[in-house]
């Protein structure tokens, strides 16, 4: 690698993420990314080929570099900044070269997730593919489950993917460090295992949150903290998604802003918009009202 200039190993590491996290590149993507003409394009894939034989072939058909079946990465990458990089759309392996870094510090992650089960999983996304997993719950320990993935989700304290569970026949979230083996298969997931069916998933809901009333001596601080408008921060949430915000943040859900102590500093003021809403187990203080 050290004949190549900087730009081509940033193309190279490129041609590495597309294949390894989407299964695939085609010669436009890179001329678009990195604004070159086709013949650069067909050179810098002619040099990858040469670095890593085993890596892709060509589809004829569909005029695509397909990830072979003996894939093995060209560069490094590292599993967290993947994980932001795919949950923000941003398609690069600049990260594998060594590219200059803002010094900014933020707590080491405690678990950090296998990056082939990362790329199996975001290939089966993009390519809308069910998954054989080794999965490993708290309840029933290690086991075979056929997934069909539709997102990864960061929700504050791990990584989790979001996927239709033909065991149990139902949406459920599935932590990636608990993933041991990915087995990408080939059939078409059926329409009641597709995204648009997970409604705990599709259903947005609306959440207020104001200053503890009891918790917080200077609620100005608080409001300056989160920006609110009249005293409130409206955000609106996936219902998948409310029962993990709400924990993070240590929002206090119950019905008079019970919770007590200087960790609660932010209250629900329209907890009746958590109705229907699944996973609540773990937002505080939330009770289930029938």
């Amino acid at each position: 690698m050290d004949e190549l200039s900087y730009a081509q190993k940033q193309r190279l590491a490129y041609i590495d993420f597309k294949l390894y996290f989407t299964g695939r590149v085609t010669r436009s993507e890179i001329v678009s990314h990195f604004e070159l003409g086709l013949a650069a394009a067909t050179r810098d894939l002619k040099i990858y080929k040469e670095k890593a034989p085993d890596n892709m072939a060509y589809n004829n058909v569909e005029k695509k570099y397909f990830i072979s079946e003996h894939f093995k990465p060209l560069f490094t990458h590292d599993a967290r900044r993947t994980l932001i990089k795919l949950a923000n759309d941003i398609s690069d392996g600049f990260d594998a070269i060594g590219d200059t870094s803002f010094p900014v510090e933020s707590p080491s992650p405690l678990n950090v997730p296998d990056i082939d089960v990362v790329a199996n999983i975001s290939q089966a996304i993009i390519n809308n593919k069910a998954v054989n997993v080794i999965y490993t719950s708290l309840s029933s320990g290690s086991g075979s489950r056929d997934l069909v993935p539709h997102s990864i989700v960061d929700n504050g304290l791990r990584w989790h993917v979001r996927a239709y569970d033909r065991k149990t026949e139902s949406f459920r979230d599935f932590v990636l460090t608990r993933i041991s083996k990915v087995t990408i298969n080939s059939d078409t997931p059926l329409p009641n295992e597709e995204k648009l069916e997970d409604h705990q998933w599709t259903r947005i809901i609306p959440l207020q949150l104001a200053p503890h009333p009891n918790n917080v001596a200077h609620a100005t601080a608080i409001k300056l903290d989160f920006g609110m408008q009249n005293g409130v921060l409206e955000i609106n949430v996936r219902a998948a998604m409310a029962g993990y915000l709400l924990r993070r943040w240590n929002v206090d859900c119950s019905q008079d802003a019970a919770l007590l102590g200087a960790e609660y500093q932010l209250y629900l003021t329209n907890i009746q918009t958590l109705y229907g809403a699944e996973n609540l187990a773990i937002a505080p203080g939330y009770q289930h009202h029938s």
